[in-house]
């Protein structure tokens, strides 16, 4: 697989002043879109516990909290159906037509959760609804990072592939970390009442300006040149189906892509978007404390993955994910024991050691996507990877985390889930490695 793999490089492109400033404008456009999907995941993740008693009937707790994780994992179903739909728009069309009509419709989705009744309101209808918006934004969301990440890794350096790719995975941590300051205003200075009858419609409604700005600035840029010239190159030809060609001629790094991104799914979800609610529910930790540490955590967490797409750069991917992948297998277990003891600065200290491990996988991964594939399904390769390992291992990672605690009993209990899945990963690379 590596001499095939090899064959795939990416184009170099020549660096000059108008490239430096497209490349400006390529990274701002693709940094909002990530922003704004990211921000709303940290929204729903976040108030978690508080969308559980405005949707769902009075059960308790931890059963409301499930149904809510439920909501969040199915949305995740339609990402694979929407990797394929957006990469074959983006290989077949181009990558800024699918990234300017994927903003349209997640920013008008996420605006729709924010005008929802609730379940006393309209009974069922309230969570029919809500689930009805999350598909919507999933589907959406499926075309964004893959579209970005391909976008940026043509359009950058050769030698600067890695860290331009990274600033993928860094504008969702950025709006993970907004998400996460936003929603800790609002428990500061609203009551819990406030929260539960209107505040928590806040930060969805927001999603109408940032997706404004994000269209504008995606219209005014160009499309990726090596696209461009792809598609010159190829313009009397008939142009097959992305699909067609992925499954007949690149299944092997489809399924290395998929294994590759089931680690990053799962640590992703639970580490950045479901601990806030862990440390809230099993380890009796404060909502502004959580938030505050979260916060804390994710402004490290986007620091690693620029030096670890800077590094990857210099290193190379594979050892770095391999890397990652071993420091999850070994200390999983024990860090989600020593946080069953530890008083808020150790809480905190072990989070930034774990985001670490996160950001040694995050921060290689676009890139390592994009160089698995060829110009031509680049789009759909990475979309239908990427989602199809987050649809199993990113969205239903809370609903896991959730159950295996309340079956087991052992707060503890998701970090087996994550030392498996790592072990699964790096297995993969390193049988690839080793072909």
């Amino acid at each position: 697989m590596i001499s095939h793999i090899s064959s795939l490089t990416i184009e170099p492109n020549v660096s000059n002043d108008t490239e430096q400033t497209t490349l400006k404008r390529a990274s701002t456009a693709c940094f909002i879109g990530n922003f704004v999907e990211w921000f709303d995941y940290a929204s729903y993740g976040f108030l978690a516990t508080i969308i559980a008693v405005s949707f769902f009937p009075n059960y308790d707790t931890t059963s409301a909290l499930m149904a809510t994780f439920a909501i969040f994992a199915i949305s995740f179903i339609v990402r694979p159906l929407g990797g394929i739909f957006w990469g074959h728009i983006g290989d077949k069309i181009g990558r800024k037509t699918a990234l300017s009509m994927s903003i349209i419709i997640m920013s008008c989705a996420t605006f729709c959760i924010a005008l929802l009744p609730d379940y006393n309101s309209i009974g069922i209808m309230a969570p029919l609804l809500l689930l009805v918006a999350r598909m919507f934004q999933g589907f959406s969301a499926s075309g964004e990072y893959a579209g970005a990440a391909t976008f940026l890794t043509e359009i950058a350096p050769k030698e600067e592939k890695g860290f331009y790719a990274s600033i993928v995975p860094a504008s969702a941590a950025a709006g993970l970390l907004f998400g996460s300051i936003f929603i800790s205003i609002l428990y500061a200075f609203l009551s819990s009442a406030q929260l539960h009858e209107w505040g928590w419609r806040i930060p969805f409604l927001l999603a109408a300006p940032f997706g404004l700005i994000g269209l504008y600035i995606r219209v005014k840029i160009e499309d990726s040149p090596q696209f461009v010239k792809f598609k010159e190159e190829n313009k009397e030809k008939q142009s097959p189906i992305p699909l067609q060609v992925i499954l007949a001629h690149h299944k092997k790094p489809l399924l290395l892509g998929f294994l590759v991104t089931s680690l990053n799914a799962l640590g992703f979800y639970l580490l950045l978007s479901y601990m806030p609610t862990y440390m809230t529910v099993h380890l009796e930790v404060k909502d502004t404390t959580a938030f505050a540490i979260s916060s804390i955590v994710l402004a490290f967490y986007i620091l690693f993955v620029f030096s670890i797409g800077k590094l990857s750069d210099k290193f190379g991917r594979r050892k770095l994910l391999m890397l990652a992948s071993l420091c999850f297998i070994c200390l999983s277990i024990p860090i989600f024991i020593i946080l069953e003891s530890a008083n808020i600065f150790q809480m905190t200290l072990v989070l930034i050691l774990f985001s670490a491990f996160l950001a040694l996988n995050d921060g290689c991964l676009s890139c390592y996507l994009c160089e698995l594939f060829p110009t031509n399904v680049r789009y759909t390769g990475f979309a239908l990877s990427f989602n199809s390992a987050n649809a199993l291992f990113g969205g239903t990672a809370p609903f896991i985390a959730t159950t295996l605690i309340a079956v087991t009993g052992l707060s503890y209990a998701p970090g087996f889930y994550l030392m498996l899945i790592a072990l699964m990963t790096f297995i993969a690379i390193f049988k690839s490695y080793k072909q």
